[in-house]
């Protein structure tokens, strides 16, 4: 594995460029193939963590945008460098609904090859450009004790479903 340098103050070398993705959605009983075009995003939260009661901030490692301050977090950036790819194999993966309106999707892996649940928080919108989507990737992060009792409800969404009805401006309903 590469080393790892801290981000200088003001440069943001670590965070997730955005990207421009097409996903085709097979065709269906219901539905002709249907290709999209998606505008891909990333939070801080994706390579960042919260600051824990007491701890001394390193200003080279502080992120901050309009509505908090968070940390620079090595594993998370390691396990970043996985989003594009897990993005673009949201068409084969499965989705889950959370309580929030928003989805994730777990890919099972660890750079050693152990196996670890990395979870990647999603949402979807139309975007402010005529005929796309925006992903926006809210959070990622790899299920430990930490996070232990913060999964939502394991409720299964194909992401096809999840873009035909964003696009078409109808409501998605979580299964019980």
């Amino acid at each position: 594995m590469a080393t790892l340098h801290p981000p200088r103050a003001r440069i943001r070398p670590f965070s997730r460029p955005p990207f421009d993705w097409e996903y085709t959605a097979p065709a269906t009983d219901k539905r002709p193939e249907r290709t999209y075009r998606v505008d891909v995003q990333f939070s801080m939260h994706t390579f960042t963590r919260g600051i824990d009661d007491g701890e001394t901030l390193d200003p080279a490692l502080s992120y901050r945008d309009s509505r908090e301050e968070r940390v620079f977090d090595f594993v998370r950036y390691a396990f970043s460098n996985q989003l594009p790819d897990i993005v673009r194999q949201l068409g084969e993966r499965v989705c889950y609904h959370t309580h929030h309106g928003t989805f994730f999707t777990i890919e099972v892996v660890n750079p050693a090859g152990v196996a670890q649940d990395y979870e990647v928080y999603f949402k979807l919108s139309r975007s402010s450009r005529k005929g796309w989507l925006t992903l926006y990737v809210q959070s990622a992060y790899v299920r430990d004790q930490e996070h232990g009792t913060t999964q939502p409800k394991r409720r299964k969404i194909d992401f096809q479903v999840i873009a035909y009805n964003i696009m078409a401006g109808k409501p998605l309903k979580a299964s019980r």
